[in-house]
């Protein structure tokens, strides 16, 4: 017996259906949304904007509330960047985990964010850092989100050398998501950088083979090639634009999509 033929037999409150109806109307089931740390901070010129970080709070809040599973991998750049540190004569590796370690902040930051809002969440670093955070382990972190629990990422990979995108990207195929969000100030992928060429025109979905082709920016090589051998799709969109991802998740012409 489906979920109508329940309801009819009275098995199901009408809410109940409602709420199956919801959910079977998203796109996905399990995603992976990248963060850049720069999105934090708002206006400011660094560190974490509080309003910015509740304002991400609310938007995820309202996926959550829809059925999703969300899991959710975050930049340090409003912190700190292994590759800027090692440009002023800093050793690579040792910026690259203080860089890791600001994403272990950023972390923090929207986990009590989330908390505040009423999402349950829970943090897991790739470095250990038992005190603030689980550390990762797959199984554990796909039960968290079969119980409806936010899973916020930290830590990177927990390798110099990777950056935040690889984590997402391996993450999310780790954890069987079905796409990855990337959530910038862009809304979407252009000809050129729209921000500097007014003539540069949007593409709502692009092939993987031809991002390569055209030479466009969507993430690093190794995040990208990792992404395209896993068939796992790319869906980058603004985030700062209110409301904006839980249309992308309704399968509105929201951002675009990167697939095979």
């Amino acid at each position: 017996m489906d979920v109508y033929g329940a309801l009819q037999a009275g098995f199901v409150s009408f809410f109940d259906y409602f709420c199956w109806k919801q959910f079977h109307n998203m796109h996905y089931n399990r995603i992976l949304l990248k963060l850049s740390g720069e999105a934090l901070m708002g206006e400011k010129q660094y560190g974490i904007d509080a309003k910015r970080l509740s304002e991400y709070a609310e938007e995820i809040k309202k996926v959550v509330d829809k059925g999703m599973q969300v899991a959710i991998v975050i930049g340090g750049g409003n912190i700190f960047r292994g590759l800027a540190g090692a440009s002023h004569g800093m050793d690579r590796v040792q910026g690259d985990y203080m860089g890791m370690l600001a994403t272990v902040i950023n972390g923090l930051a929207l986990q009590s964010a989330l908390e505040i809002a009423g999402v349950e969440t829970r943090l897991q670093s790739a470095i250990k850092i038992n005190e603030v955070a689980e550390p990762f382990i797959r199984r554990r972190a796909m039960r968290h989100l079969e119980k409806g629990r936010v899973v916020i990422f930290g830590g990177g990979t927990g390798n110099p050398y990777f950056t935040t995108d690889s984590a997402a990207v391996l993450r999310a195929i780790e954890i069987e998501a079905d796409v990855i969000l990337k959530g910038t100030r862009v809304d979407g992928i252009y000809t050129s950088d729209p921000e500097k060429d007014k003539n540069a025109t949007k593409f709502d979905s692009i092939s993987f083979n031809d991002v390569l082709r055209k030479g466009l920016k969507v993430m690093d090589t190794t995040a990208f090639t990792l992404s395209q051998e896993n068939e796992l799709p790319i869906i980058v969109f603004d985030m700062n634009k209110k409301g904006n991802l839980l249309r992308v998740l309704d399968g509105e012409n929201v951002g675009t999509k990167v697939n095979l």
